[in-house]
């Protein structure tokens, strides 16, 4: 998601730095933004493409989740605040496994996903690959996928026993099997070609 310093809610901004608390009871469901070092940070548009990929994928997982009775799929603006000592973000797409739903409150998962999905736009690139990355990790999100529509790639990295991702794949095509989501895979020109969910299942071997 990118990001803007502009307020898109006629809202205005706290100032200064806020709690975490404080931060929660000043969001809406209007207002797309995440808590970032104590400060509010609003959240800009997306492209039509990013929005496209995120609903096919987001559709794909929340199908195969449900069935599976695997465990819940959300998606921007739900917030995750990985660790007390972390940001709260608000990722494209998480999932949270059965044995996790504890974690999940009112407004906000209170601990790691077990699988995080961000669709980067150019201005949020840089820090999808950097601050969200070494933030997941530290939290323990054990998968972590970067999908960048422009370049119709999709970087797939695996928290290791020592806590460091490993990137598992990185391609514009080919399967990748998560191991978060236990059964899940996709092809990743998937995301680009979109193809109706018959032809995913049917790859799927469903029918």
């Amino acid at each position: 998601m990118a990001m803007t310093t502009q307020s898109a809610s006629a809202r205005p901004l706290p100032q200064g730095k806020i709690s975490y608390e404080e931060f929660l009871q000043w969001l809406d469901e209007d207002t797309w933004a995440e808590w970032v070092d104590g400060e509010v940070q609003l959240m800009s548009p997306v492209s039509g493409e990013h929005q496209l990929v995120s609903i096919y994928l987001k559709t794909l997982l929340a199908y195969f989740v449900s069935t599976r009775e695997l465990g819940v799929v959300l998606d921007e603006p739900f917030h995750m605040r990985g660790a007390p000592d972390l940001p709260s973000r608000s990722p494209d797409i998480l999932f949270v496994h059965s044995k996790n739903l504890h974690r999940l409150k009112a407004h906000f998962l209170d601990g790691p996903a077990d699988l995080v999905v961000e669709v980067i736009s150019p201005e949020s690139r840089s820090r999808d690959r950097g601050e969200k990355y070494y933030e997941y990790e530290q939290a323990g999100v054990r998968e972590y996928w970067i999908v960048d529509p422009d370049r119709k790639q999709v970087e797939f990295h695996v928290l290791t026993p020592q806590g460091i991702y490993h990137p598992a794949f990185v391609g514009s095509e080919g399967e990748y099997h998560s191991t978060a989501v236990e059964g899940f895979w996709i092809r990743v020109e998937w995301l680009w070609q979109r193809p109706p969910m018959q032809e995913v299942l049917k790859a799927w071997g469903w029918f």
